[in-house]
């Protein structure tokens, strides 16, 4: 027997049909921005990106442990040597989502990255969770960070990842508001598509990520709970790989999400090396920015 209690607690099950239709297509997938080709001919897209957390994966808790930190630390000071060396081996330009609080404690690296032409992208305050701020601290902090990274690096960043891809109810908004030309934190589709709000088309440019291309879902650890990396980097290879042929096959677009912190490691980097090794085996490939990538799909869908 339902109490008093129960009965007025508000269950999604309980809702009208107005209301979950409206939550479903306040933020959306639209039409399809995958393009006939790729530029120049091209059989397929490769946007690599990287999201620096570094130190922020620790202060966005709260947390001020100096060993936590220090695997943070770990990103900029090993790390990102690394992957620039191997970027530019190759000449790949990536894509790196910076919070702005990292972009703060590495002015440095920004600036080195953006001086061998990659792209510097919005990833928060200090990755800090949208959903759970009021939506005028959340319009502050990302304007800010905007603020920061043009300021550190000399460029305006013209597209945003959500840290964790936490996307609220009101990012998409805040994004417009911005001006912004994309966005890369959901996950409806494999290709490019433009987000609708309240049913409407935005402008707006969705890259999709997916779990799947994702390091952190692979080598994540916290010694304080059960949370353990089981997955060898040579079973992670092989499945970005299989989402490259995937990709290759459909001519369409492969998006990968590394972070320095966790992939930038001896046993790990050549992860990244390998792939794009396997990649440039292949004919028709266009390796770009996220921002190279929205331009040309907004210009030719």
């Amino acid at each position: 027997m339902s109490t008093p209690e129960s009965a007025s607690e508000d269950h999604p099950w309980q809702w009208e049909e107005a209301r979950w239709r409206r939550v479903v297509d306040k933020v959306r997938a639209g039409r399809s921005l995958k393009p006939k080709h790729w530029k120049d001919g091209n059989r397929v897209a490769v946007a690599i990106s990287f999201d620096s957390d570094h130190e922020t994966s620790t202060l966005r808790w709260g947390d001020t442990s100096p060993g936590k930190l220090s695997q943070g630390q770990y990103g900029a000071r090993a790390a990102i040597p690394r992957i620039r060396a191997i970027l530019s081996r190759y000449g790949v330009p990536a894509t790196f989502f910076v919070p702005a609080v990292v972009a703060m404690l590495h002015p440095e690296e920004q600036q080195a990255l953006a001086g061998e032409g990659h792209e510097i992208g919005i990833h928060s305050w200090i990755h800090e969770l949208n959903s759970s701020l009021p939506p005028a601290d959340e319009r502050e902090l990302q304007m800010r960070a905007a603020d920061t990274l043009e300021k550190i690096t000399g460029t305006r960043p013209v597209g945003i990842r959500t840290p964790s891809w936490d996307f609220s109810q009101h990012t998409l908004a805040i994004t417009r508001e911005m001006g912004l030309l994309y966005d890369s934190s959901l996950m409806a589709d494999d290709e490019p598509y433009e987000l609708l709000e309240d049913g409407e088309p935005t402008g707006v440019v969705e890259l999709p990520v997916e779990w799947i291309r994702d390091d952190a879902v692979y080598f994540n650890m916290d010694r304080f709970s059960a949370l353990r990396p089981y997955t060898p980097p040579s079973a992670v290879l092989e499945i970005f790989k299989a989402e490259f042929d995937g990709a290759y096959e459909e001519g369409g677009l492969f998006l990968l999400t590394m972070h320095p912190h966790i992939s930038g490691h001896r046993s790990r980097i050549r992860i990244l090396d390998e792939l794009i090794r396997y990649i440039r085996s292949h004919s028709g490939v266009w390796f770009a920015t996220h921002a190279d990538v929205a331009r040309y799909c907004k210009d030719n869908a």
